[in-house]
């Protein structure tokens, strides 16, 4: 996992500017008044037109809220932790504005994702960005 230099290689700079770019989306949208289901119609049709695979937006405790698809998931409280999603919550803390994970299985069904997220523009949230291995 890295947190410093925002990615690795061509996947990883396109997966932080698409969770950057929703992450700045989402703070208009809100502003603006812009309701949830078209805020997850915006984020599904990203998925549809590109190599991204998923979105995940959470609220300040680390549920998820919005996505490109229904999701009941909390992330971890603490960075530190063993489980797959544990790093992400550094963004919650406000510790590093960019986590970006290695691809590995993922915990919820064994399919090889990559993971990217970014910190919230309007609060402590996390913008999760996710490619599964094979489709960037």
């Amino acid at each position: 996992m890295t947190t410093s230099n925002w990615g690795r290689n061509r996947q990883e700079r396109a997966m932080v500017a698409a969770a950057m770019t929703a992450a700045h989306y989402l703070d208009a949208a809100i502003k603006a008044g812009v309701p949830r289901k078209q805020i997850e119609t915006v984020l599904a049709a990203v998925v549809r037109r590109s190599g991204m695979s998923e979105f995940w937006i959470t609220d300040e405790t680390g549920r998820i809220i919005l996505g490109s698809a229904p999701m009941d998931f909390v992330f971890p409280s603490d960075p530190d932790g063993d489980s797959q999603g544990a790093p992400f919550a550094a963004l919650l803390r406000g510790t590093t504005d960019v986590v970006i994970q290695d691809p590995q299985p993922r915990e919820l069904d064994g399919r090889v994702f990559q993971y990217v997220g970014v910190a919230g523009v309007d609060k402590p949230r996390i913008i999760q960005v996710g490619v599964a291995d094979g489709t960037f």
